[in-house]
């Protein structure tokens, strides 16, 4: 690609950044949680309005902080995730702010030469990524319909251009007893006791599941007095794994644990499946683009041992279509790590800016290069643009 299309790319994205980061702060600082991101979504969409080129749609999918915002008209359509929602009490202690401000600016950048570049850019605001569901619903409601591809730019805590990204199962498990008052505990079927049986049983059962698995589990509800034996109790639980093959191999294993309880505490118990992604499909051709031009800029991809990360909904997206999700590190990341509130403190400052800067032109140059790579331009476009099948492929 001409140095001059890539100088004009860069010099938009700098005219840009000072509001891109400014947004990121905002965001940052005014946290919503998944499916609540009014105020986020509406700051994004000031955003691109104010600076026009885009044409814009709000409430997409049928979510109303879910929103569209297109450029240009080319054959060869790219879509943009910027991910809104937070944690609760965390705030983007996974960096969500820097991952919307990077996909803004990188749409913002491209947006003059779109055309000329026969592209459309599809900026694609979409909420609860932390409950695995946002893109998930969007998929299936049309909203990535005509895209040849999709991506976008994680901060974590290394730099990595095709991080290993699990899938994962989420569960919700409720127990339904007997309260009683404590005086009387022998009127009560105590659904306390099942949540202490499960958890004991799975902390045992860690002994003999494979290493890429992970199990973890949060009680949610158990209970609301001390001096009231709880009669019912909630507890959330997910399995990762390399595959939703792998993870329906140890589910089985886990739901005994939660029966064990069940039938320990002589309780009732319902299992309610809350959300289910694949594990992710890096495109290695986007991936190789994405990291030459971080390294143009000075990022370095080390080869670390541990590639893997957490799970997200964009590995739906990138079943159906070619996807990256490559991750950029802070110079000085904290050391609990992501979904701390220190990592959020990190996102909204100095380090944060930095990540938008390499992330959002890094991604902007490498749409840019698919572009006007003949060969890779062809590959994405001759399978067709991507629309919704009722019967998707899993992987």
């Amino acid at each position: 690609m001409s140095a001059s299309v890539k100088d004009r790319i860069a010099a938009e994205f700098a005219r840009h950044e000072p509001a891109v980061v400014e947004l990121s702060r905002r965001i940052g600082a005014h946290p919503e949680i998944a499916f609540e991101e009014h105020r986020t979504a509406a700051a994004v969409v000031e955003l691109l309005k104010a600076h026009g080129g885009f044409d814009v749609e709000e409430g997409v999918a049928g979510l109303d902080t879910a929103f569209a915002a297109t450029a240009g008209t080319g054959s060869l359509a790219i879509g943009l995730c910027a991910e809104l929602d937070a944690l609760p009490g965390i705030g983007h202690g996974c960096g969500h702010n820097i991952i919307t401000a990077t996909s803004v600016a990188a749409a913002l950048a491209l947006a003059p030469v779109a055309d000329e570049l026969n592209l459309t850019i599809r900026l694609l605001g979409t909420p609860a990524e932390e409950v695995l569901t946002g893109k998930v619903i969007m998929l299936r409601e049309g909203a990535f319909d005509g895209l040849h591809a999709a991506m976008m730019m994680h901060p974590t805590l290394k730099d990595m251009a095709a991080p290993h990204i699990r899938a994962v199962r989420h569960w919700s498990i409720s127990y339904q007893g007997r309260t009683a008052h404590a005086s009387r505990p022998f009127e009560a079927l105590n659904a306390a006791d099942a949540v202490t049986v499960a958890q004991v049983a799975i902390g045992l059962l860690r002994q003999q599941k494979r290493d890429a698995d992970r199990v973890h589990a949060w009680v949610k509800e158990a209970g609301t007095a001390v001096n009231v034996i709880p009669g019912a109790a909630t507890v959330e639980c997910m399995i990762r794994a390399n595959s939703l093959d792998d993870v329906d191999l140890l589910w089985p294993r886990v739901r005994s644990c939660f029966e064990a309880g069940a039938l320990a505490a002589g309780v009732g118990m319902e299992i309610t499946q809350l959300a289910s992604v694949n594990g992710f499909r890096h495109d290695l051709d986007l991936a190789g683009l994405f990291q030459a031009n971080a390294e143009a800029l000075g990022r370095t991809f080390p080869d670390y041992a541990d590639r893997s990360l957490g799970s997200t909904d964009m590995a739906e997206v990138a079943v159906h279509m070619p996807a990256i999700h490559p991750v950029l590190s802070f110079d000085s990341p904290p050391e609990d790590g992501n979904h701390t509130a220190a990592f959020a403190r990190t996102a909204s400052g100095p380090e944060g800016a930095r990540a938008i800067h390499d992330g959002g032109l890094a991604l902007a140059w490498t749409i840019a290069d698919a572009a006007r790579d003949g060969a890779l331009r062809r590959r994405l476009t001759e399978a067709g643009p991507f629309v919704w099948r009722e019967e998707p492929p899993v992987g």
